[in-house]
């Protein structure tokens, strides 16, 4: 699923590409894809409408309009892929064995931009103003917002007595981390993802904040290296596999400390850690800030 680093470096790379253009249409191919709004409202909304700007909140990626904002969310495989034309569009998507699957495509003056995802988990949405929009209402504190410190981190995990695991992918709380980064920043914190969030101190939030921009920043760079190529319909992030040091490591070394890497479910998803970070959280249980690291 991407997360925050693949969403923000789609937003980077789309933004030139759309900003300033028009929309001349909505074309629609899979109305799955506006559930549960209908395709004819969105159509209404969006038609004639100019892209002023493309930006991220946690997951999400908009456009905002001259009036208005499109709202995408690409869950678990979700993309975008760019034609060059309304020609080009309709001789290839959903044409056969060769084709390529699209659900939703935005055509504008210079191109046109299509959102896919042949799983239709993936949605596309319309509001009338940013106040209108849901999901920018419920949405926690970006991790990339400056507002995002260990201090207002600390200020929200001692008000949750949720796993640290399970905290971290509340998008209430912090917007942005998914099952991938979460792991990963808890193996750079060396906390343990059964850890109650409540029983951090102020020293172990720090190392966990750090962890969490430095992982999430990481990751973008490798994002944006090579870019999103959005005329490719295969394109997708490569090398994100060589900065992971926990996620989709089951059974091999840590690169700390060499024990075998081990995976459980924890809360319906499979969470990726070292055990020695969860032997430190029982020999500490009443210390932990005074963990063995």
């Amino acid at each position: 699923m991407p997360e925050l680093p693949e969403v923000e470096a789609v937003a980077r790379a789309l933004r030139p590409l759309v900003r300033g253009q028009r929309i001349r249409c909505l074309h629609v191919f899979h109305p799955i894809a506006f559930k549960p709004q209908p395709a004819a409202v969105i159509a209404r909304m969006v038609e004639g409408r100019r892209v002023q700007d493309v930006f991220r909140r946690g997951k999400y990626l908009f456009l905002r309009l001259d009036r208005g904002l499109v709202e995408m969310h690409f869950r678990f495989d979700g993309q975008l892929i760019w034609f060059s034309g309304a020609k080009d569009l309709l001789n290839k998507a959903n044409a056969g064995d060769d084709g390529v699957h699209v659900d939703a495509a935005f055509e504008f003056g210079r191109g046109v931009l299509s959102f896919a995802d042949q799983r239709h988990f993936g949605r596309v949405h319309a509001w009338e103003s940013a106040e209108a929009c849901q999901p920018l209402r419920k949405l926690g504190v970006d991790a990339f917002d400056p507002c995002f410190t260990a201090k207002l981190l600390h200020e929200r995990t001692s008000r949750s007595t949720r796993p640290l695991k399970e905290f971290l992918l509340d998008q209430k709380r912090v917007a942005g981390i998914g099952n991938i980064y979460s792991s990963e920043a808890l193996w750079h914190a060396r906390l343990n993802p059964w850890q109650p969030a409540d029983s951090l101190g102020r020293r172990d939030s720090a190392r966990l904040h750090k962890a969490i921009v430095h992982v999430l920043r990481r990751a973008l760079e490798c994002c944006q290296d090579p870019p999103p190529n959005f005329r490719d319909p295969k394109w997708w992030f490569q090398g994100l596999e060589t900065i992971l040091r926990a996620y989709q490591r089951e059974g091999l070394p840590c690169r700390r400390c060499q024990r075998p890497i081990q995976r459980v479910e924890q809360g319906g998803r499979s969470t990726y850690f070292c055990g020695h970070a969860r032997n430190n959280f029982i020999r500490g249980m009443f210390q932990p800030d005074r963990w063995e690291l």
